[in-house]
């Protein structure tokens, strides 16, 4: 395998992550990624070796992404699988509540928001990388996750629950 092949391998992980975060279905999603892996493969005489190898593979996965989400005019939503946002660290009886609650609240975010929060929140890029990746001003990458955020908070607050009314 030569050392092209072996720095895509080492990000495959994050970029499967961030698909079913998009598209919120695993086929779906492993289809973006092969079409990203394919895209990646076909442009890599234009990756400059002193370049940011994730944020140009992001970037070619949004683009396929915007690309075929205009070549299709509704597609239904279908729940993320729980692996999509897997999270290390302790497996209390409480984990799987929170996932579960994690991923409600990042469906019902706009696409817009979710992207910016999953790029920067899971995926940890900076702003610029994320701003490059999307192709929108960086002012509009911190104002969307400001805003994701802000939304992620109420939702997972139950700020947004419906209010039971007191029957006598």
């Amino acid at each position: 395998m030569d050392d092209f092949n072996r720095l895509i391998a080492e990000h495959i992980p994050r970029l499967r992550r961030y698909s079913r975060a998009l598209l919120r279905d695993r086929a779906h999603a492993d289809d973006l990624l092969q079409d990203t892996l394919e895209r990646a493969w076909d442009k890599r005489r234009l990756w400059r070796s002193d370049s940011n190898l994730r944020a140009w593979l992001f970037t070619i996965m949004h683009n396929v992404f915007v690309n075929q989400r205009r070549q299709e005019k509704s597609r239904p939503t279908v729940a993320m699988d729980e692996e999509a946002l897997s999270v290390s660290g302790n497996n209390s009886a409480e984990q799987p509540v929170l996932l579960r609650d994690i991923e409600n609240a990042l469906e019902a975010l706009s696409i817009e928001y979710r992207e910016v929060v999953v790029l920067i929140g899971l995926e940890q890029l900076r702003y610029e990388e994320a701003a490059e990746v999307l192709n929108i001003p960086i002012g509009t990458v911190m104002s969307r996750l400001a805003r994701g955020r802000e939304k992620l908070r109420t939702l997972m607050s139950g700020a947004n629950a419906p209010q039971l009314r007191r029957v006598k």
